[in-house]
């Protein structure tokens, strides 16, 4: 069975790019356009990862995941936050609240790819 990916992001033309390459990997892929939906849909499909965007619309990347973190029933779901937020305070931030990795933008499409593969293989 595939695994899920959740793509949260309010960039629309990055949300399509991400998804198409996501699905030609082989990923059972749905797409959130801001962090309200992100963390709803998170809620109800039960993601085995989540790509997010730090900066979105609603709730902030930073805030999902933090959220993600403390329900023990979503622990167990690998995040990769994806921001233009280059800071080392910013990646701190993001590492301290639980994301598994921390890619900064802009990103090579290949290594993102190459995350998401080893933190699903981690999981299993």
């Amino acid at each position: 069975m595939a695994s899920k990916v959740l793509i949260a992001d309010n960039e629309a033309n990055l949300l399509i790019s991400l998804e198409y390459l996501m699905q030609r990997q082989g990923f059972d892929v749905s797409m959130a356009r801001d962090g309200t939906e992100a963390m709803k849909m998170i809620r109800q499909q039960r993601p085995d990862l989540v790509v997010l965007d730090v900066m979105m619309p609603g709730e902030s990347g930073f805030e999902i995941c933090q959220q993600v973190r403390a329900d023990p029933s979503l622990r167990h779901i690998r995040i990769v936050m994806l921001s233009a937020k280059a800071r080392e305070t910013d990646i701190a931030k993001g590492k301290a609240l639980g994301a598994d990795a921390y890619i900064v933008k802009p990103f090579s499409t290949d290594d993102l790819v190459r995350q998401v593969q080893i933190l699903l293989k981690e999981a299993r």
